[in-house]
This record gives structure tokens, sequence and C-alpha cells, in this order.
């Protein structure tokens, strides 16, 4: 009988507590959003964590973010050490607004200095939705899960939803080469499980002026951030099940 008092107890307080966590998702998505709208157009750089400051990859972040903060983009980084370390500190020393979007996890997680409009986030997903809203690109250095993380959320995003238009770039050819051929062989050749054209999503770079012209030609053609409906697109519904919302081409 104890047990199931508990029970029944833990069940009332469980829309309470989902309550609050709904709440404080709001929040952050609110103060995101009233922080970013004002940075004008940025680009999100992502990469690993644990690369050393005296490393070929983190000196060319740094270059990377040095260039893209003075052709006129915000640099947004997840605010840690490593390859998000380096272009932060390559915004900040080129005057720019370098912005750390910095995450509460166990470990790895420390925010390094170099941010001058640092934002604190819970939740994975609210901060991921940040990276995107206010992006004219995405630079992806060499990196671990999360940064394959980023890379795969673009590349969704750009192949089904078609939702997020905007240039990303692997920097360091060589360090994304077997990827790229598994991607190729397995997914596309053996499976079919993408198309050709899938590869068109992205590009390789090895040089930050290369990158950067990118991202300011794109910016240039587009002159709006990534997360939009595209044009020609629009909501309508479907003839198998008149209940489901699917996009479709006009």
């Amino acid at each position: 009988m104890r047990w199931k008092t508990n029970h029944f107890a833990e069940m009332a307080e469980k829309p309470v507590s989902d309550l609050w966590r709904i709440f404080r998702i709001m929040a952050e998505f609110t103060e995101g959003y009233d922080e970013l709208a004002s940075v004008g157009p940025a680009v999100s750089i992502f990469g690993s964590a644990r690369t050393a400051k005296d490393h070929p990859y983190y000196l060319l972040a740094e270059e990377t973010a040095r260039k893209v903060a003075r052709a006129g983009f915000a640099v947004i980084t997840g605010g840690g050490g490593g390859i998000m370390e380096a272009a932060n500190k390559g915004a900040a020393d080129a005057g720019g607004c370098s912005i750390g979007l910095n995450i509460e996890i166990p470990q790895e997680q420390i925010p390094n200095e170099y941010q001058n409009l640092p934002l604190h986030f819970r939740y994975f997903f609210v901060r991921k939705v940040m990276f995107l809203k206010y992006a004219h690109g995405f630079i992806v250095f060499p990196g671990g899960f999360g940064t394959m993380d980023e890379f795969f959320e673009a590349a969704v995003l750009i192949q089904t939803l078609r939702q997020a238009s905007f240039p990303v770039i692997l920097m360091v050819s060589d360090y994304w080469q077997g990827l790229l051929a598994w991607m190729k062989e397995k997914m596309l050749d053996e499976n079919r499980y993408i198309s050709p054209g899938d590869f068109d999503v992205f590009t390789i770079q090895d040089s930050a002026d290369a990158a950067v012209k990118i991202i300011v030609d794109f910016k240039q053609r587009q002159g709006a951030s990534g997360l939009v409906m595209p044009p020609g697109m629009r909501q309508s519904q479907s003839h198998e099940k008149a209940d489901s919302t699917i996009v479709t081409p006009r």
C-alpha cells in the first residue's frame, strides 16, 4: 500500500515538474532570441573541444574566424575550448561579435575567455536552434560526436526539410575524406539511402579565404538567415490523410 501511495504521489507531482520544465525551456528560447536578434548576420563554427592551442586545426580556426569577423559576420561557437576557443579568439581579436552558446554538461565544457557575448543553456535542443536561427553558414572543423551531430543536423535540414538554406563548409579535407568515402560507398552506391545531389549540400575547403568567400557570396545572393521557409513552399493537406500537414512545392 505504501508503494502505491508513493507511486501515485509521484504521478501527481510529475505534471507540475513538467510544467516548470516547459517554463525553463521557454525562458531559454526567449533569452536566446532576445540576445541574438540584434547581432546581425552570423556564422556558426564547430569543432573539437580537445584541440590543443598549438595544433594546426586550432590555428586555422582562429584565422578563419578572424577573417569571418572582418567580413562583417558575428561568430557563434559552443563556447568551450579547442576549436571553439580558437574561433572565439579570432573573432574577438578582429573586433567582431564573439558569441559562445555554453551548455551545462559534466565534462569538457569550461567557457573560454574570448566570448564577448556569452549565453548559457541547459537544453541541447534549444542551443541547436540558436546555432541555426541566425546563421548565414556553418564552418565545421575536425571534431568528435558533437561536431558530427551538428554537421549531419545541417545536412538533414537541407536534404529533407529544405528549411535551412545556407553553406555548410567542412574544413581540412584530409580529416573528412574517410567519412565521405564511406558515405558514397555505403549510403549512396550500395544502399541508395541518399541521392548523388545530397553531396551538394556541403563543400570541402582547406583555406580560410576560400571558406569566407563562400559565406560572403551566399549572403550577397540570399540576404536572409538560414532557418526560413524557401520560396515556392507551402503547407497543404495530404490526400491520403486529411489531418496530416506536409510541405509541398507550389
